[in-house]
């Protein structure tokens, strides 16, 4: 992390404990204060503060809009971690699991609240359109949560299919963060529109090179078991392509290990992987996630501000897609 963002950072940190609640009820309150302080990159509030500063804005004017979509990102993660019954965020205890469900989905939905509040914390003249950004991108986020959660009884799922799921889901509040900067720092609509589609491309990249790590990354680098995706038989780009084309032996391997709850989760994985490497499916996802990438570069061409300005967007724009955590 270069010593700019890591700057960001630190404003972002500061800005989300010097947040204050209320009071009472503490038991609504405190689920949240622990779901923020479980940590995180926190790449779309510092995106936020990068698209203002690049379009020459007053970052002191995007900080609570900021810290309000990395609250919205944050409910988002609790109410998933409810959904999917997951124990652990970033190697501690769930919210859910710290106090139950119920706990979970009313701090959730506060949370939500509280983010649109913060949201609405911007010069009155970039209000309508800030909010309007925000509320479009919430309710996409919805949208492919249920996509995402439709797909896993689903075996026909297509790669369009699934490529427009992870837009939703993960991508456009990249480029809803970007956007926001951008219209706070007064930038025109059709720049502030090519940075969206910037973070969008970047986003969908982003996603694809954690489907890949997911199966080819270092589990200690990557900070979780290796082949996750491929035991839960999530429906990721490289399952999908994989289905698609596989033939043969490879075809029989699949069938074999898909939808078979009694063989060993670390042979599923080897063998899955197997088909994957024989199919050159890792060749395929990385090419996937280069060429959404680049198509991010051709976005942030479209922007009209002097070039100098733009590094330190790219650098991190590169950073997240040769990642290996």
């Amino acid at each position: 992390m270069n010593q700019k963002i890591a700057e960001y950072v630190d404003i972002i940190n500061n800005a989300l404990k010097n947040i204050e609640y209320p009071q009472q009820p503490d038991s609504l309150y405190a689920p949240i204060r622990y779901e923020l302080a479980l940590g995180g990159k926190r790449i779309r509030p510092v995106l936020m503060l990068m698209a203002c500063e690049l379009f020459g804005g007053d970052i002191n004017q995007a900080i609570n809009p900021a810290i309000g979509l990395e609250m919205f990102h944050n409910f988002t993660l609790l109410h998933d971690d409810v959904m999917d019954k997951s124990d652990l965020r970033r190697g501690k205890p769930t919210v859910h699991k710290m106090w139950d469900e119920n706990h979970a989905i009313l701090s959730g939905d506060a949370m939500q609240i509280i983010s649109t509040q913060l949201m609405t914390q911007v010069p009155p003249r970039f209000m309508p359109a800030v909010i309007e950004t925000f509320l479009k991108t919430a309710l996409e986020i919805c949208e492919g949560q249920q996509f995402d959660m439709e797909f896993e009884s689903r075996k026909d799922v297509t790669t369009d299919e699934y490529i427009n799921m992870i837009r939703l889901k993960t991508a456009v509040l990249l480029g809803c963060a970007l956007k926001i900067g951008a219209i706070i720092a007064g930038a025109p609509v059709a720049q502030a529109n090519s940075l969206y589609h910037f973070g969008e491309n970047l986003g969908l990249a982003f996603q694809l090179q954690d489907d890949y790590l997911d199966v080819y990354g270092d589990p200690i680098i990557f900070g979780k078991n290796i082949g996750g995706d491929i035991i839960n038989e999530k429906k990721t780009f490289m399952l999908i392509e994989a289905t698609r084309l596989a033939e043969g032996k490879d075809a029989d391997t699949l069938k074999q290990f898909l939808g078979n709850n009694d063989v060993d989760p670390r042979e599923k994985v080897t063998a899955v992987t197997n088909v994957y490497n024989n199919l050159g499916i890792d060749k395929l996802c990385q090419e996937k996630a280069e060429a959404y990438y680049n198509a991010a570069l051709a976005c942030m061409d479209e922007i009209l501000v002097p070039e100098d300005r733009k590094l330190p967007l790219l650098a991190l724009a590169k950073s997240l897609l040769n990642r290996d955590h």
